[in-house]
């Protein structure tokens, strides 16, 4: 066994090892009648989007067309998402139920920063295009280790300045970047770097470091929120989870979170320095967006109207709801830094026996980050210089922050739309021949921000680049688009999701075979498969699609 295979092994073995003794603990279950455990899918955490508006109204919107202005930046932080959640430096459990992001607030912003602002293809002068500096600085292919990077300017936020001035600027025009509105001028910026350590599959430690660059003293608010997806609100007999505030042991000085999920059982999130706490619901403000009746008194844009507004009651005075968040303040001097930390655990209040923050809290976030330091060292080709070893490491992380939970069922989609064969296809719809398709798994996206939806082509190279790192997660994505539910009983694989019927170069044989091979250097010889090579014969047969 090689070094590379040695420590990726090593890096995975936690992770099958809980996944092995769940299993074993549902047959048991099975056959005695009793209840499955819940799935410890926090192990298999992936990372959120930077943008789920922009999926759900391509998903959701037929009626013109136009998906981007459908569903806006403006109406994000009030409208509840249908098939998939997004927010800065955020994680999720593999099936996206319970959700963890990072809120900003500096004192000047119209809005709470919840998510990344950019310009649709109407308002971008070379189509759509994020307007926000943020980088992907590190993760494991399991990520035990997480580390992110978001600039947030102390001035307030030039959305108007950025929509207009790009609109009105024509293709031949240079484009009208953040930087060039000044808002970073003299430094005055902060560096919000976001790292993630798992003590466990199910014991995630989150610190939030925030540097102010500037040359003056700063105020910022910052809301690590934890929230559940909607899936309650679309007329389907759902259970709607709960969020709320429990007192944890005397003395502590933590404020803490209880999770209940009827798949996912009990999370706790448990916040250093016992900062107030703030509830509302995941559900759509119809009465700012529509002019409609609430269907709750709190709302998805709680939060923003809470700390932004100053409006009181926009927060749950009873300490529960669907959307929860911690609320530091603080005012960080020039030069200076300031430094949270939170713990999401499967293990409640009382049965808690060691410190949770402080010193062993920095041990294990530290062993996670020389752990990843050992396993990048062990893949990184001998004759790669140390400049070239740190790009190669980065860019390999921003592949694993891209994978992300992709939801999208074609039957119930099309039925929502008066299309599909239970409709007699009276409508004219695109991918109305792929009813068949249902897409729920993490998946490998061309980007996080302005394309978070999967492409066949794209995948196939990512795959590629993918089984440098993570070769099993490569050849499960090259597996996946062969499996019957996605691929048309014609033979043709998806090609993306505007258009799952168009033509795709046929790379998905060639990006098979480079995982083979690579995988092959990386484990031995004559020890693996190639992707799809256990699948039905008509999965293996060359397809318009790929």
């Amino acid at each position: 066994m090689n070094r590379a295979e040695r420590f990726y092994r090593q890096e995975c073995l936690q992770n099958e090892r809980s996944l092995k003794n769940e299993k074993q603990s549902n047959r048991r279950a099975e056959k005695s009648g009793g209840n499955l455990r819940p799935s410890s899918a926090l192990e298999k955490m992936g990372t959120l989007p930077e943008r789920a508006a922009v999926g759900d109204g391509a998903r959701g919107l037929q009626r013109t067309g136009d998906a981007w202005s459908d569903f806006s930046h403006d109406q994000a932080r009030s409208r509840a998402y249908r098939w998939g959640e997004d927010g800065l430096a955020g994680i999720s459990d593999d099936k996206q139920r319970l959700c963890f992001a990072l809120a900003l607030w500096n004192g000047r912003d119209p809005i709470l920063k919840e998510r990344l602002f950019g310009l649709t293809n109407a308002e971008g002068n070379h189509g759509e295009d994020v307007k926000e500096y943020y980088f992907y600085l590190d993760t494991t292919p399991t990520h035990s280790y997480m580390k992110y990077l978001y600039k947030y300017p102390q001035a307030a936020f030039p959305y108007a300045d950025l929509v207009h001035t790009n609109r009105e600027s024509n293709r031949g025009d240079f484009e009208y970047e953040l930087l060039d509105t000044g808002v970073f001028d003299d430094d005055r910026y902060f560096d919000v770097f976001v790292e993630y350590a798992k003590a466990s599959p199910d014991d995630i430690l989150i610190q939030i470091t925030v540097h102010n660059r500037g040359p003056e003293p700063a105020p910022l608010h910052l809301l690590p929120t934890l929230w559940f997806r909607n899936t309650w609100a679309w007329g389907e007999s759902v259970p709607k989870p709960q969020l709320q505030q429990v007192k944890p042991g005397e003395g502590w000085g933590v404020s803490t979170i209880e999770a209940f999920h009827p798949d996912l059982g009990l999370r706790y999130l448990y916040c250093a320095g016992s900062p107030p706490l703030l509830f509302t619901e995941n559900e759509t403000n119809n009465q700012r967006l529509f002019g409609k009746h609430n269907t709750s008194s709190h709302v998805k844009d709680g939060f923003h109207e809470h700390v932004v507004n100053g409006q009181g009651d926009a927060v749950n005075p009873a300490k529960k709801g669907t959307k929860a968040a911690a609320h530091y303040q603080m005012e960080i001097g020039p030069g200076q830094e300031a430094s949270v930390q939170l713990r999401l655990m499967n293990v409640a209040p009382a049965d808690v026996r060691n410190h949770l923050f402080g010193i062993p809290f920095e041990e294990i976030v530290e062993i996670r980050r020389r752990e990843a330091d050992e396993f990048y060292r062990a893949i990184t080709p001998a004759s790669v210089q140390e400049d070239e070893a740190r790009v190669m490491r980065q860019a390999l992380a921003g592949m694993l922050w891209t994978k992300q939970y992709y939801h999208y069922d074609l039957s119930q989609w099309l039925d929502e739309h008066d299309a599909g064969p239970r409709h007699a296809m009276r409508r004219p719809i695109r991918n109305h021949e792929w009813f068949h398709m249902i897409n729920d798994d993490v998946i490998s996206m061309p980007d996080k921000w302005e394309y978070p939806w999967y492409a066949a082509w794209d995948l196939a190279f990512h795959a590629v680049a993918l089984s440098a790192v993570d070769p099993d997660f490569a050849k499960e994505q090259l597996e996946l688009l062969l499996r019957e539910w996605y691929m048309h009983p014609n033979g043709q694989i998806p090609a993306y999701e505007w258009d799952f019927g168009d033509v795709n170069p046929p790379v998905h044989a060639w990006a098979s075979l480079g995982v083979y091979q690579i995988h092959k250097r990386l484990r031995g010889e004559g020890r693996h498969r190639l992707p799809g090579a256990g699948l039905p014969q008509a999965a293996r047969s060359t397809s318009p699609g790929g």
